[in-house]
């Protein structure tokens, strides 16, 4: 279910979706039960996709791509695009299992270490009274484990599947198997029942919004993401300065042009 509302960004498309239009379009899926996938893009797999051909297919065969970090709003603001907002991905999940409470809908969870995933079920369980989990599998298991995984989902029928795994096992995990998997809503969700199990905190709500969730997250796992960020970061910067280069570079010659 592709939507009509896609911009572009460094040649990477962009739904411009606000928040609860986006928690409607799952919700339609899973009446409809036609299949909707949703990825949230951040800078970090931006970068990643223009190096990583085969992570690049996988997030574009995608059916909502949502603006999930600060900086990807402001690059699009600062480029012109309008319409694109933050979706992030944490509180995307959060709203939909609201959604699951409320009306009898079933998530299944697939990622995170067993004790992490075990955890977060018993939180989601006491914040949304009501919610059935239809299911759940740690993200721990080998490739020769990998069928067995897949039929626990099928037979588990579940509304809507919430990936916890890592950019780009779950993007390719979901290209190779959402078509067979037959689930309505799929999202990936990456590190977000860490946060739900009380692994990880969020950043301060003033850290959210000046974009700076990314070094809370270093401050807390230092040795894990401090290359990760500062390097897809600085990568990040440059390629807004590349654009910022070229569109005054056209500006100028499309003066020059209309000059003579």
């Amino acid at each position: 279910m592709r939507t009509e509302t896609r911009v572009d960004i460094l040649s990477t498309p962009l739904d411009a979706l606000s928040f609860s239009e986006t928690v409607e379009r799952a919700r339609r899926s899973i009446i409809t039960r036609r299949t909707t996938q949703q990825v949230s893009m951040n800078v970090a797999k931006l970068v990643k996709m223009r190096t990583d051909t085969v992570l690049r297919e996988d997030v574009l065969s995608s059916d909502i791509i949502s603006a999930d970090g600060v900086g990807i709003v402001w690059a699009c603001r600062f480029l012109g695009l309008s319409g694109v907002q933050r979706v992030a991905g944490v509180d995307l999940m959060f709203a939909i299992l609201e959604l699951c409470a409320k009306e009898g809908y079933r998530p299944y969870f697939l990622g995170a270490r067993p004790e992490v995933l075990n955890r977060a079920i018993q939180v989601a369980s006491a914040r949304w009274p009501g919610l059935k989990v239809a299911g759940a599998h740690h993200g721990y298991f080998k490739k020769y484990e990998e069928k067995s995984v897949l039929d626990d989902i099928l037979s588990a029928h579940p509304d809507c599947l919430f990936i916890a795994m890592p950019t780009p096992r779950k993007e390719r995990f979901l290209a190779q198997h959402r078509t067979h998997l037959k689930v309505p809503y799929i999202m990936g969700v990456g590190g977000s029942l860490d946060i739900v199990a009380g692994k990880v905190t969020r950043a301060p709500l003033w850290m959210q919004h000046a974009g700076l969730e990314w070094l809370y997250r270093v401050l807390q796992e230092p040795r894990r993401m401090w290359w990760r960020y500062t390097s897809t970061n600085a990568a990040f910067a440059a390629l807004m300065i590349a654009a910022l280069v070229r569109s005054i570079g056209a500006k100028l010659r499309k003066q020059h042009a209309n000059q003579n």
